[in-house]
């Protein structure tokens, strides 16, 4: 085990340092700078004291050493374009609603996926089924930037249900959850109902309907436990981009997350949001994936997490 842990936390890094460079290089790349727009409204010697204080001025090696440094000391620097906050405090104020309407879409996703599924795989090839993977293929079709607008106009506007702006209440945080929900819902559902196919025809599950155990039980006990590793895999990354926030969607209904601020540090340029942002998502999913290969264990205990163990 603690081979495994550190085998990990070396490839964890090594992972977070090649997106941290392919990202500077990515975003340097780029004509101009972020004082570029202003460079005919501000004196010459401001311009390069604005440059200096950000280390603007220095060869690019320079610059990426030095943010490794800060990154080492998880310092992720001063925000170009704002003078009172640096990205740490942006992080920190935009993530509690980011991971509020996250969980929420997460929840509302794996619950009527997993249901959806094994409601269609249960009774497949009848009416049921084929309303369950018309709704899912509608849900992957459309995508979140659509579906908010949708939600808003007939959740919001025809029908004053909820909230639009902001996230001052609970209220505020449906619509956006709802938005982010559907398209995971829907693919959770043919996951859940291909994978739960294949299980309801295994000879174990047999030999449990031939002891005349009640199928509710089977599906509860058996069936939903072995179907749900597929699901396990595909839920690392989608709860990292949903806990880090949906930049599209965080910007249709003004939420204040981490969405927005990446969002914006992109139109104004600011090197350091941008990088910090990219950072603590990577950082969010690479952990987020290391703790589903953990819990492959505890679904299924024929998972071992080495090759001398199995």
């Amino acid at each position: 085990m603690s081979r495994y842990l550190l085998k990990r936390i070396l490839m964890m890094v090594l992972t977070l340092w090649i997106i941290v460079t392919l990202t500077f290089s990515l975003m340097h790349m780029i004509p101009g700078d972020p004082f570029a727009s202003e460079s005919d409204q501000l004196p010459e010697q401001i311009l390069l004291n604005l440059r200096a204080k950000y280390n603007l001025d220095e060869p690019l090696p320079m610059q990426y050493l030095l943010y490794l440094k800060s990154l080492v000391m998880l310092d992720l620097g001063p925000s170009i374009k704002s003078e009172t906050r640096g990205v740490n405090d942006m992080i920190k104020d935009g993530f509690g609603a980011s991971a509020l309407i996250g969980l929420q879409a997460i929840a509302v996703a794996l619950f009527f996926g997993l249901l959806f599924g094994t409601i269609a795989a249960l009774n497949r090839n009848t009416w049921i089924d084929y309303t369950a993977m018309v709704m899912a293929v509608l849900g992957i079709a459309v995508p979140s930037f659509i579906m908010a607008p949708l939600l808003i106009n007939y959740l919001a506007i025809k029908w004053p249900l909820f909230p639009v702006a902001t996230l001052t209440s609970w209220k505020h945080s449906v619509l956006p959850s709802l938005a982010l929900a559907f398209g995971p819902l829907a693919i959770i559902t043919r996951y859940m109902r291909t994978s739960m196919i294949d299980v309801m025809n295994q000879n174990y599950i047999r030999t449990a309907e031939a002891k005349g155990i009640p199928t509710f039980l089977i599906v509860i006990k058996h069936g939903i436990r072995n179907a749900i590793l597929p699901i396990v895999t595909f839920m690392g990354p989608l709860i990292a981009s949903l806990l880090t926030g949906t930049f599209v969607v965080e910007k249709i209904f003004a939420v204040p997350g981490i969405g927005k601020y990446f969002v914006d540090g992109i139109f104004n340029r600011d090197y350091p949001v941008i990088l910090g942002t990219t950072v603590f998502y990577s950082a969010i999913l690479v952990l987020i994936i290391f703790l589903i290969d953990l819990a492959y264990m505890f679904i299924d205990p024929r998972i071992k997490l080495s090759s001398r163990g199995r």
